[in-house]
């Protein structure tokens, strides 16, 4: 008698389990942004940037003297329609990123910050080294030895920029948290808020445009060196796929290989630490 109770018991029992969990799940279906791991992301922006100073070492065969304490600017473009014209996207300062991510809570990327660096010329600044161009070049009337000389770094002396750009091309790991409890968000398909934090390390691959000591201008890429960086953003996602993110970014730049003219063994060095404001907007799917 108590086999012939026990197995319409047991089945009863599995029967209302199942149930049970088939009403939770009608009730409450699982939010797509609960989850995070195999999404991935684009985003595309733009950069306000400022730097730190620093010494200007330039090298040639007749010629070696640094600059000290160097001053520069971005060159900003404002809101304006070529961040998203094909045609003129490098014009203004713009970020790119894609990314995926490995868990919930981590992503790596690779990414591209396009700033803009430019020398303040004009300016009175310390030079030490010597120049001694041959007398038939107009730079010779630069020919002497500096030691620690205020001189007006001109822009007939010198003309000096990375604005098409300060390529920072790099790779970044990142945490993602979401903090929509905080403010009482129940729904985040239709509206989340997470805190990001990460770090990277790259390559610089500028365009840096120079003209040096009245001889014929350069502009060509080259890659010129190393930085690495940190950052820590708001993430605003909408409808669980469109994102706006703001992200306040900081690093270390070493350039030391900058082309400076035609003459591959004519070089310029430096050092400086950067700041950055980045505002962007993206799209983040499952694969």
């Amino acid at each position: 008698m108590f086999k012939k109770i026990q197995t319409p018991f047991l089945g009863g029992i599995l029967f209302l389990l199942t149930l049970n969990s088939f009403s939770q799940d009608l009730k409450e279906p699982t939010k797509y942004t609960a989850t995070n791991k195999g999404k991935i992301f684009i985003s595309w922006g733009g950069n306000r940037s400022a730097f730190t100073n620093s010494d200007i070492t330039f090298k040639g065969d007749d010629y070696e003297f640094t600059i000290q304490d160097v001053t520069a600017h971005d060159k900003p473009k404002g809101w304006h329609i070529d961040y998203i014209n094909p045609v003129r996207m490098t014009i203004p300062q713009t970020n790119f990123k894609l990314g995926y991510f490995f868990s919930d809570h981590y992503t790596i990327s690779l990414g591209v910050d396009h700033m803009k660096y430019v020398m303040d010329s004009n300016k009175n600044r310390v030079v030490n080294g010597y120049i001694d161009l041959p007398s038939n070049e107009i730079g010779s009337i630069y020919n002497g030895v500096y030691e620690q000389q205020n001189f007006l770094v001109s822009d007939e002396f010198l003309q000096f920029e990375h604005t098409d750009g300060l390529n920072y091309v790099y790779a970044e790991i990142a945490r993602y948290d979401d903090i929509s409890s905080i403010f009482n968000i129940q729904n985040t398909d239709k509206f989340q808020i997470n805190i990001t934090e990460g770090i990277g390390a790259g390559v610089l691959y500028p365009k840096t445009n120079t003209k040096l000591l009245n001889r014929e201008r350069y502009d060509e890429f080259h890659i010129a060196g190393f930085g690495v960086s940190a950052s820590a953003g708001l993430n605003f996602t909408f409808f669980k796929h469109f994102f706006i993110q703001g992200d306040l970014k900081g690093g270390y730049i070493n350039m030391g290989d900058i082309r400076t003219t035609h003459n591959p063994s004519e070089s310029a060095s430096q050092h400086f630490f950067y700041a950055e404001s980045v505002f962007s907007l993206g799209g983040i799917f499952r694969i």
